[in-house]
């Protein structure tokens, strides 16, 4: 999430919206006013009182033996000086003093092999903290203005919310550092929903205590990428008074955001990014050496070298305190998005759902963007009536509403009682010879004896090229035939290989293509794996070479039809050159069809399925 792609969502946070609805000027409503269940623009947004306030966190990131403090700015509407209280739509960040200059890892290395034959060795503390010390550069530093979001503080403050923005730790004016989602960046967020609530303490620039007597204590988090991630983590606390929380394109767990079950990945076209660099990416405070060594020890505890989960990871993973959630939770993400990919809202989602959580999803067609950004008039809505009901209690029914909305390909907007869309059941298919070529695609399995097709690695080349190739030693490929209706996937594809390998370390990577009549494609999904953690993501095992092994590949949950006419295919490859570590090309993969099976999540199931592909 850093560079040009951290610039971007920050521009999103903060542009000028199209069609802000008008506000009278010199207008002074007393109290906010509802209409069909909507919070009405009432308030003059002009007319507002805004504070400066350091609100104190109970930790000490920085190892300087003093809580570390949340730089935190309010905008209130005046008359919360005469005695009107408000709810809060609080915006947390680590961007809003801008970032650095930072390089990301060099990722064409070799892979890790168990006994240290691969490319890859620990380096020792001294080594790293060095490393971090060079990597670090000049600051863009703490911002010299106001934090406004000129997309959202108009709308919400002319509506009766309060907007609070504040700094994330060890950026900008706050203090502590920056850990990409540890649990020190987790509590400072929270504690600015507990000074809302009267439970922290703040503080002005003179060092006066300052107190929120203005505040419901009502809260809702909101915001997009990183901004939408600390709404998650802040929410799996379990705090009281957030009360909603609107994450958009929103990590929820960070292992899954940098690795695959074991595989090292990147985020969508940014190679090489990982927890230190992003960390050294947001570390804009004014001292620009007390977060070195906490950010050595990123580098060192985010493992690299084998790729595991481990306890860095797991303090990181939100999904598993998804039972502690109290917010109402307005999960948002684009189907397009490979940045933070879907995966994250769809484990959130599910483990929400499982623990009777109020939820709603909403999937749009764009990539890694605020839906507002759309210009549709039905988020503002949503989003207006989900702030009116969990902030003000106003009874306009968006609980009993259909939990979930997803744009179409069409672009037209669909609900559906929930998703992954009713009717969805696992369906089978399987690969039948001449994957060199294009093989076939069939819902009945390969009979007989193994029949073992093979492919070489060749990490220079892209996935997309590769799939569009008409026949290839570096990739296997098997189609189904033209589609005689629409077929739509919701939710998780996965494929069972047999799979054995010539090396004791090589990547595996899975897609799931679109083909079109004219031959074009369009990559659906994918997903990756590395097969020394085919047990358990925490848990490197040997490969050893000529053995055969079933490896499992979850690839990218996805909500997508397939029109009539087109063919779906499987595509199986090593490397994958925009997402996977790229060592030297020459890995040998080996699969049996005969044991090798592709589960789709197809809304209606193998019947569905067998009436489209036959």
């Amino acid at each position: 999430m850093k560079g040009a792609r951290r610039a971007a969502v920050l521009a999103a946070l903060v542009a000028l919206p199209l069609g802000l609805p008008p506000v009278v000027a010199g207008a002074a409503a007393e109290g906010p006013v509802f209409r069909d269940g909507e919070a009405q623009p009432v308030f003059n947004a002009a007319d507002v009182v805004r504070e400066s306030v350091w609100v104190r966190a109970p930790v000490d990131s920085d190892r300087d033996g003093r809580d570390d403090e949340v730089y935190t700015e309010v905008v209130r509407q005046a008359a919360t000086d005469r005695g009107l209280k408000v709810p809060v739509v609080f915006f947390n960040s680590p961007y809003f003093s801008g970032g650095n200059d930072v390089a990301n890892h060099d990722v064409d290395v070799e892979l890790h092999v168990p006994d240290g034959r691969g490319g890859h060795q620990r380096r020792d503390g001294a080594a790293l903290k060095a490393e971090a010390d060079e990597r670090i550069a000049a600051a863009v530093g703490p911002h010299a203005g106001p934090i406004t979001s000129g997309r959202y503080e108009a709308y919400f403050v002319s509506r009766g919310f309060a907007v609070v923005y504040a700094e994330s730790l060890g950026t900008g004016k706050s203090t502590g550092c920056p850990t990409s989602g540890g649990r020190n960046e987790t509590t400072g967020s929270k504690s600015v929903v507990d000074w809302l609530n009267g439970r922290a303490t703040a503080r002005d620039a003179a060092g006066a205590e300052v107190e929120a007597d203005w505040t419901t204590g009502k809260v809702a988090m909101m915001g997009v990428s990183y901004n939408g991630t600390l709404p998650n983590a802040v929410a799996a606390t379990g705090v009281e008074g957030l009360e909603a929380i609107v994450p958009i394109a929103a990590i929820s767990s960070w292992y899954d955001y940098y690795r695959a079950d074991g595989a090292v990945v990147a985020p969508g076209t940014y190679q090489g990014e990982d927890t230190d660099v992003l960390a050294e990416y947001v570390y804009t405070r004014a001292d620009r050496e007390v977060c070195k060594p906490v950010i050595a020890e990123l580098t060192a505890r985010q493992d690299r070298v084998t790729g595991d989960y481990n306890a860095f990871w797991d303090e990181r993973n939100y999904v598993k305190d998804a039972g502690r959630v109290r917010a109402a939770v307005l999960a948002v993400h684009g189907l397009s998005d490979w940045n933070v990919k879907l995966k994250h809202v769809a484990q959130w989602y599910e483990a929400l759902k499982r623990h009777g959580v109020e939820h709603k999803i909403w999937l749009h067609q764009a990539a890694h963007t605020d839906p507002d950004t759309l210009r549709s008039a039905e988020w503002r809505r949503t989003l207006n009536r989900w702030f009116s009901h969990y902030l003000y209690g106003v009874d306009n029914g968006v609980e009993d509403e259909p939990k979930s909305t997803v744009q179409r390909e069409d672009r037209t907007w669909v609900d559906e009682a929930e998703w992954p869309a009713p009717g969805t059941a696992k369906a089978r298919v399987h690969p039948w010879a001449g994957g060199a070529t294009k093989g076939a695609l069939r819902t009945s399995a390969v009979p007989g004896r193994p029949v073992v097709e093979s492919l070489r690695d060749d990490s220079s080349v892209l996935a997309e090229d590769l799939v569009d190739l008409r026949s290839s030693g570096n990739r296997l490929s098997y189609a189904t035939g033209a589609t005689s209706a629409d077929l739509r996937f919701s939710g998780t594809a996965r494929v069972r290989l047999a799979i054995s390998f010539d090396r004791r370390a090589a990547n595996v990577t899975a897609l799931l293509v679109d083909r079109a009549p004219d031959g074009t494609s369009h990559v659906i999904t994918r997903g990756w794996t590395d097969p020394q953690n085919r047990t358990s993501p925490d848990r490197t095992r040997p490969i050893e070479p000529g053995e055969r092994y079933q490896v499992d590949v979850e690839l990218e949950p996805t909500d997508y039809v397939v029109e009539a006419g087109h063919s779906v295919e499987f595509v199986l490859i090593s490397s994958d050159y925009d997402y996977t570590l790229r060592p030297k090309p020459g890995a040998g993969l080996s699969i049996d069809l005969t044991s090798t099976v592709v589960e789709l999540p197809v809304v209606g199931g193998t019947r569905a399925l067998r009436r489209s592909v036959g």
